[in-house]
């Protein structure tokens, strides 16, 4: 155990969340059926081995869909309120384990430790979702067009639901998924990034005791680990009639054809390239904040970072200063010090990446107004932790255009109206979450118009980052088109079906037809 994770009890937190082996072999968290190869979990804080996991041979997933697809004959069978007091104990036991959970989060993924704990918040808060959800589950009823019928509508259990996450949010999407599928009779099979595997283990194990202390097979949630090999054994599967997967729009598009080519479902959520809109009539202050935790929130890897800021040339100067400013203000350094700003990226490979960016921006005429580099020394001996970096650039950039996981920040500049600001913001092939700052009522309007964003999330006076799980959450174009989390997103995890019952004597058919024996 490193130095950093003794000082902050990561061991302990490890312990709480049932995984014992640290830097000795493979935690004993993993999942039962494992025997593929092992696959190593490097925290980004400090660069220490946290544990090794087992991966997921094919003949183990053959064992655990055997097991799901059992578990889905009965689990489908419990009226929805009993399976809504299952996530309700599945909640109150992450609210028990939110500091353990959120140090995880933290230490394996990077981000700060207040956004670890506001994300095991996230999983707490879809549970309660959920729970309530279980009471109203609802049909429609139509009038039938033939005397004596009725006519409905009612939606049932897919099934077994594949689950693909990323790493920068290694928990929250899961429970995202997981909580609304089970509420809808569904048993999950997860796949977490192959860089945040103990948390992973730390959430099946905490799904795994509410299981077992309510008699209830353990096939419900299934865990499998490794690579995106292991994600195509369920794309490829007809028994796995849903894959929800949240990465990349390359991957995206690998899962959409392989699960549309077995005439599956699919619920995508991948790219952003977000931007807020900055009108001559915004508030200077409330853009500030909006803007740099929305660039250097988790070290810009969220998929609704911040990555363009729009600003009207009558205003230009007077953001940027005030921006330049707040981001000489930042404290980059270890997450699990709460006096710090911005944590470490996941890897080399994204500090890489992060390089090339900068590079590429300066390469088509972008001009530097803070500068980025990678931090070396007491602190960052990981090599992951970066500096949140600022380029003045153009629309039409091609890196301008590419979504890059990092604290990049482009500034564009329009003239004229508000309209002008939502082209350069629409010109993009993503289209998740997106924001405009303006006390001009008719500008907003504007900007929630038909005609205005063409994002699947757009706010007014607040950042593109930190959406509430009431809404249901994703975007439009190469961002998938999915949505998860609130509203009537449940409705993704059920087959939909139509009835029509006789209750007469007599059997008329529809649209009149005579059909006489």
């Amino acid at each position: 155990m490193s130095k950093i994770a003794s000082v902050f009890g990561i061991d302990e937190a490890l312990k709480k969340l049932g995984i014992e082996a640290i830097n000795d072999g493979t935690s004993s968290g993993s999942i039962k059926f494992a025997s593929g190869t092992t696959i190593s979990s490097h925290s980004p804080v400090d660069g220490a081995l946290i544990a090794k996991v087992k991966t997921t041979s094919k003949a183990d997933y053959d064992k655990v869909m055997n097991t799901a697809t059992q578990a889905f004959k009965s689990w489908r069978s419990k009226p929805a309120p009993q399976r809504g007091e299952i996530v309700r104990q599945f909640g109150d036991k992450l609210r028990e384990l939110k500091k353990p959970l959120g140090k995880l989060v933290s230490y394996e993924m990077g981000k700060s430790y207040q956004e670890g704990l506001g994300e095991v918040q996230e999983m707490i808060d879809i549970c309660d979702f959920a729970v309530g959800l279980s009471r109203q589950l609802h049909g429609f009823t139509m009038h039938s067009e033939r005397p004596g019928h009725r006519m409905y509508e009612q939606y049932h259990p897919l099934g077994v639901v594949g689950i693909i996450s990323a790493f920068n949010f290694p928990v929250a999407v899961w429970a995202w998924n997981t909580a609304l599928a089970w509420i809808c009779g569904d048993v999950c099979i997860w796949k977490p990034s192959e860089k945040t595997p103990l948390c992973g283990i730390a959430c099946q194990n905490i799904a795994a005791e509410v299981l077992k202390a309510n008699n209830l097979p353990e096939g419900i949630s299934c865990l499998i680990n490794g690579d995106y090999k292991v994600g195509e054994f369920m794309t490829i599967d007809k028994r796995v009639p849903l894959v929800s997967a949240t990465g990349s729009i390359r991957m995206g598009k690998i899962v959409a054809q392989t699960v549309a080519a077995r005439l599956g479902k699919s619920l995508l959520e991948l790219g952003g390239n977000n931007a807020i809109i900055v009108t001559p009539d915004a508030d200077i202050k409330m853009t500030v904040i909006g803007a740099v935790f929305g660039a250097v929130g988790t070290a810009g890897q969220r998929c609704t970072s911040t990555r363009r800021l729009i600003i009207h040339e009558s205003i230009y100067n007077k953001v940027k200063n005030a921006v330049v400013k707040a981001y000489q203000q930042l404290r980059i350094g270890n997450p699990l010090d709460e006096s710090n700003h911005v944590g470490p990226l996941i890897d080399t490979d994204a500090v890489a990446m992060y390089k090339k960016a900068l590079q590429k921006v300066v390469d088509e005429g972008g001009n530097m107004i803070v500068e980025g580099g990678v931090l070396e020394g007491h602190g960052y001996e990981s090599g992951c932790y970066v500096k949140p970096a600022i380029a003045e650039a153009q629309p039409h950039f091609e890196i301008v255009q590419h979504e890059t996981f990092a604290p990049v920040l482009y500034f564009l500049k329009y003239s004229g109206d508000v309209e002008n600001a939502i082209e350069i913001q629409n010109g993009v092939v993503q289209g998740l979450s997106s924001a405009i700052m303006t006390n001009n009522l008719r500008e907003a309007e504007r900007f929630l118009s038909v005609s205005g964003s063409d994002c699947g999330i757009a706010n007014v006076n607040i950042g593109t980052s930190g959406a509430e799980i009431g809404g249901a959450f994703g975007g439009e174009k190469e961002t998938g088109g999915g949505r998860e989390s609130g509203s009537d997103a449940w409705k993704v995890y059920m087959r939909r079906q139509t009835n029509t019952i006789n209750y007469t004597t007599e059997l008329p058919l529809a649209q009149g037809i005579k059909f006489d024996l």
